[in-house]
């Protein structure tokens, strides 16, 4: 009565200890001295625990060291130990009283310890085997009782719930760390910005809980979803891109690793093999939203763990399948962003071609909007005060040309922009002293100007017109200066004789007053003729610098009669085709008029220079005050004179000698003075 009241105070007391949450093998701990001190004559209990692959290793017990071995060093194979085997198939206690004449146990552990007798049984809770539990006493036989036995099964049944317990409360840690550990994942995905990073912190994830460092990604093509390629491997891999597709690729196992692969992206399931070469493969597929991107793969290398049971194998998955949806959006805004840099790229293009069209046009081109302010301006239209586009962009155009406020460009530009028009005109410049002809036509809320250069344009045509009056100029000449010269020579000849008959000085005067005239009048008609004149000149290679020498006393004694300076600046220049004479004549209209421009005290310089390769100038700059725009555009006009006695024929001589010589004129002019270029093509 008294051994079973100590018996019941034991089981008391170990449930007791189960409840309070004490680590497991203290726990079982104090099971195996509650059964030794229950059945004296066991001197050794051990208490083993199953592992993975399918062994049963030595948890608690006592003694914990026997023949010098300890008993977590002990294992228990069922293919080998026979006696195990029955009892975990049976869950039955199975007591043999001797071992020598059962061949059941294992011989090793029987022989080494001395083993007699042996009770074994199953820790087991609901049909679930949790261990082994083995009773022996060291060197005799232990001689139990049903009673003893059904004891120790009672005390066995205490651990069983133990180990239970113990498990739920592993498994709702682990549980609970699996959640925290996806949690984890999440949010470190979360703050991913480029596909490598969220692959980086899956492999870290999948390398801490699978305790492994080589992992890849193998990614199918997102346009063709066909081509798999291996797109990164983990930072710690011991291998690189090549050594990894070569390692795997020759592989012994039934199936090739390719083959492994497109298995896993059809069926969307984990394939988790062990091989020969590779302590074992864990190939998972990546999915979003139903489907397959690619696959994570997963090598254990020789020493490292070949299963993994299947609690680690779904957390694997779900630290891949909380991956996907963000490696998907990656993946999606990658696209995008190729996309967009994609279009940005042919909008640039498309862009830079029609500015390049635009930059392209030699002519002046700007856009403005409806407040009148500049959105695009080219590298050709004049601005003033050596301001640039980049000064103007997104300014008021009146601002920047306040002069042409109230002009033609002002009220034209006006009727475009509001009557969504084209207009077109033409408009002398005030700032650069130009004609610039006009096409302004709307666009969107605004208008876009193309302003055009017609100076060159205004010359030809000046030229047709001024060309066209001599043709005319000509045929008149041509027609009536001998029927004028004739009469005109009679009238001269008599007057000389009357002059000689007549004896009255004061008639005398008269007389040679009219003779004076007479020879002005021929001399106009003269240059009258030569303005007509278009024939080509006898041309011959001639130094222009030694013309000029030729007449250079005759030009500085006007020079000096008028208290004005001369200086010339004579280079070295070519020899040119031209006729001495006319050339003779062209210096002395072009310095006389420099002369008569200036006032007393001032400078006239006669110069000669190369221009480029193929042009020889001869420049006549005077100091005056420069010729307003309206007379410069009349210049060379037959006839046109703005002096009191001029005849209007110099500077029409001038032109017509520079167009026999195949040569053109220029006329620079401003407040300090004008320049008359002559250009002879060399």
């Amino acid at each position: 009565m008294l051994k079973e009241q100590t018996r019941y105070s034991r089981l008391a007391d170990i449930t007791k200890i189960i409840n309070t949450k004490l680590e497991l093998r203290e726990v079982l701990q104090r099971v195996t001295i509650a059964i030794s001190e229950e059945i004296v004559q066991c001197s050794s209990v051990g208490i083993f625990l199953p592992q993975k692959n399918g062994t049963f290793t030595g948890f608690a017990g006592k003694p914990e060291v026997i023949n010098g071995e300890r008993l977590d060093s002990q294992v228990i194979d069922p293919e080998i130990d026979l006696l195990a085997k029955e009892v975990i198939e049976t869950q039955k206690t199975i007591y043999i009283p001797d071992t020598s004449k059962d061949n059941r146990p294992d011989s090793g552990p029987v022989k080494a310890f001395k083993i007699k007798s042996l009770l074994a049984l199953p820790i087991s809770f609901e049909q679930e085997l949790f261990g082994l539990v083995f009773l022996f006493e060291y060197g005799t036989p232990m001689n139990l009782t049903d009673s003893e036995i059904q004891s120790v099964e009672a005390y066995v049944n205490m651990a069983a719930v133990a180990i239970r317990n113990a498990n739920n409360l592993t498994q709702k840690e682990n549980l609970i760390a699996e959640k925290q550990l996806l949690l984890s994942v999440t949010r470190d995905l979360s703050m991913c910005s480029s596909i490598q990073e969220s692959l980086d912190k899956c492999f870290i994830y999948l390398g801490k809980m699978l305790d492994s460092q080589n992992i890849a990604a193998h990614l199918l093509d997102p346009f063709d979803k066909t081509t798999i390629r291996l797109t990164r491997l983990s930072k710690d891999c011991d291998w690189t891109e090549a050594d990894w597709m070569e390692t795997l690729n020759n592989i012994r196992m039934d199936q090739s690793y390719e083959e492994m692969i497109q298995i896993v992206i059809k069926t969307k399931n984990i394939i988790h093999r062990p091989s020969i070469d590779v302590n074992g493969l864990l190939i998972i597929p990546l999915v979003s939203m139903g489907e397959v991107l690619g696959v994570i793969v997963v090598v254990h290398l020789e020493g490292n763990a070949n299963n993994y049971d299947e609690s680690q194998i779904q957390l694997a998955q779900s630290i891949v399948d909380a991956t996907a949806p963000t490696f998907s959006n990656l993946l999606y805004m990658d696209q995008l962003e190729s996309m967009v840099v994609e279009r940005t790229r042919e909008l640039a293009a498309a862009n830079e071609k029609v500015t390049n069209v635009i930059e392209g046009i030699t002519d002046g081109f700007f856009a403005l909007n409806k407040e009148w302010e500049f959105t695009y301006i080219n590298k050709h239209q004049y601005l003033p005060l050596g301001k640039t586009a980049k000064d103007v962009l997104g300014k008021n155009i009146w601002g920047i040309f306040p002069e042409n406020v109230g002009t033609v460009i002002y009220k034209e530009l006006h009727r475009a922009m509001s009557e969504r028009i084209t207009v077109h005109f033409e408009m002398l410049s005030s700032y650069d002293g130009y004609w610039h002809e006009v096409v302004a036509y709307p666009y969107d809320e605004g208008i876009c100007c193309l302003f055009k250069n017609i100076n060159e344009k205004r010359k030809y045509e000046k030229e047709l017109r001024r060309l066209s009056n001599l043709d005319l100029i000509g045929q008149m000449a041509a027609g009536i200066s001998h029927e004028i010269r004739n009469p005109m020579t009679t009238v001269r000849g008599f007057l000389q004789l009357l002059r000689k008959e007549v004896t009255f000085e004061k008639h005398t005067d008269y007389f040679n007053l009219m003779i004076e005239e007479l020879d002005r009048a021929n001399s106009i008609i003269t240059e009258f003729l030569s303005v007509g004149n278009t024939r080509t000149s006898e041309l011959q290679m001639l130094d222009l610098n030694s013309i000029i020498h030729d007449i250079t006393p005759l030009i500085e004694i006007d020079a000096f009669n008028q208290n004005k300076s001369i200086r010339f600046d004579t280079q070295d220049i070519p020899e040119l085709l031209l006729n001495r004479n006319e050339i003779r004549q062209l210096i002395i209209n072009l310095y006389r008029n420099g002369l008569e421009a200036m006032i007393e005290g001032k400078l006239l310089t006669i110069s000669t220079y190369k221009e480029g390769g193929n042009c020889v100038v001869l420049a006549v700059r005077d100091q005056g005050e420069g010729i307003n725009l309206e007379i410069l555009e009349k210049l060379g006009t037959p006839f046109y004179t703005t002096k009191d006695n001029g005849t209007g024929l110099g500077l029409g001589i001038c032109y017509a000698i520079a167009a026999r010589h195949n040569a053109e004129i220029d006329i620079q002019t401003g407040m300090e003075g004008t320049t008359f270029l002559v250009k002879f093509k060399i």
